[in-house]
């Protein structure tokens, strides 16, 4: 088992560097375009992998401090808010609450003016 252990590792990394090429927005991509890395990824097995890792995308640091190869460059997203967390969606909840009442109200008035 242990003899297919590098086969594995190399299959992964040629995996991973073909993935990741594959997300990268074109103006990330460094050298040559986004296929022919791709062609040398798929190509090369160890050598094309670790040249795109190294050297195929632009790399920025993971929150903005220290270097490595965090974040990738993208932009970051929001985070996600619970609804009963965010104001915005208890604002409408409320809106439309009162639009609610407001529509009772009439309709009640409504009724009871038929039914005099």
């Amino acid at each position: 088992m242990l003899r297919y252990l590098p086969f594995l590792l190399i299959l992964a990394l040629t995996i991973y560097a073909f993935i990741d090429c594959l997300n990268t927005p074109e103006e990330e991509v460094k050298s040559l375009p986004k296929g022919v890395w791709v062609l040398i990824i798929l190509l090369f097995s160890i050598v094309g992998p670790a040249v795109w890792l190294l050297a195929g995308k632009k790399r920025t640091a993971a929150g903005g401090a220290g270097g490595g190869f965090g974040g990738g460059g993208r932009a970051r997203r929001t985070q996600w808010v619970a609804p009963d967390d965010n104001p915005e969606f208890l604002r409408s909840l409320r809106k439309d609450e009162d639009e609610d009442k407001d529509e009772d109200g009439k309709k009640d008035k409504k009724d009871k003016d038929d039914r005099s």
